[in-house]
Parts: structure tokens; C-alpha cells; sequence
């Protein structure tokens, strides 16, 4: 699947995604032609599906994260796809993860105050279709975020 020369490349790429295919091809020691191949096929295999510019929603006043233990009522017909739906719909909510056990989703949701996250909460969240169980967990600290993969 992977060579050692696409890992290097992909090594380099990870950490500084702005270089281009030839500052790419110049510290792999190849061509610009042959490293401009190697990101197609890894791009066209999905292995990189894309690059974008990663946003501090804390520096745009987003000081409180709280991430939300959904347990669904699995009797109604659907309930996961109708939930993850209307939960997309929430622009406050960063992230949305199912799980198997007891607990089926968690959200992650930023808001700017206290007061804010009431407000999303009451006239968004819990509107939310299929919910059986909620439980919050006031986010303290990240103490670690991998962005990149070990290559």
C-alpha cells in the first residue's frame, strides 16, 4: 500500500501542509514530477482526504466546551440516523461520535459563555429527536491533541 517514499513524503507533508509538490520532491530527494504522482495516488486511494486551515474557536470567543453522553431510545424506528441529522444541523456542535455500549453518541459542543451553552442546550439539544438519556461533562483541559499519524 504505502512505501517508505510515500511515508516520507507524507511525514513531511503532515507536519507542514503547506509546502507545495516541489518543496515536497526537494527534501525527499526526488522529482517535483515523481512527487506530484505520489500525492495523487494517495489522495486518489483516500488516504489524504483533503487539507484545510484548522480555526482556534477559543481565539473567536468560544471560551466553554462540553461534551454530551447521548444515550437514544432505540425503539423508535431510525433513531440514530434522525438524531445524527438534526445534530448536524447544530452549528455549536464540533464533533459527533456513536458508540457501542451503553452510551450510543457523545457531541462535542462550544459555546461562548455559560449562559450561551443554557441557551443551546435548552432550545437546541434537547429538542433533539429520539433522546432517552443526557448527561454533560464540563470540558476542563486538553492535554493532548494528535493532529498526525506516526509515518
Amino acid at each position: 500500500m504505502l512505501d517508505d517514499l510515500d511515508r516520507r513524503i507524507l511525514r513531511y507533508w503532515q507536519a507542514e501542509p503547506s509546502l507545495s509538490p516541489g518543496e515536497l520532491a526537494e527534501r525527499c530527494n526526488i522529482t517535483s514530477g515523481k512527487a506530484a504522482r505520489r500525492i495523487a495516488r494517495v489522495q486518489d486511494q483516500g488516504i489524504v482526504q483533503g487539507s484545510g486551515v484548522v480555526i482556534d474557536w477559543a481565539a473567536l470567543g468560544y471560551a466553554l466546551e462540553v461534551s454530551l453522553r447521548v444515550t437514544l431510545d432505540k425503539t423508535q424506528a431510525n433513531a440514530f440516523d434522525v438524531f445524527m441529522a438534526e445534530a448536524r444541523q447544530v452549528p455549536e456542535v464540533i464533533e459527533l461520535q456513536t458508540f457501542l455500549g451503553r452510551v450510543d453518541l457523545r457531541l462535542s459542543i462550544i459555546a461562548r459563555d455559560m449562559g450561551h451553552y443554557q441557551q443551546i442546550y435548552r432550545s437546541r439539544i434537547l429538542t433533539l429527536p429520539h433522546i432517552a438519556e443526557i448527561e454533560a461533562l464540563m470540558h476542563v483541559a486538553r492535554i493532548k491533541t494528535q493532529e498526525g499519524l506516526p509515518l
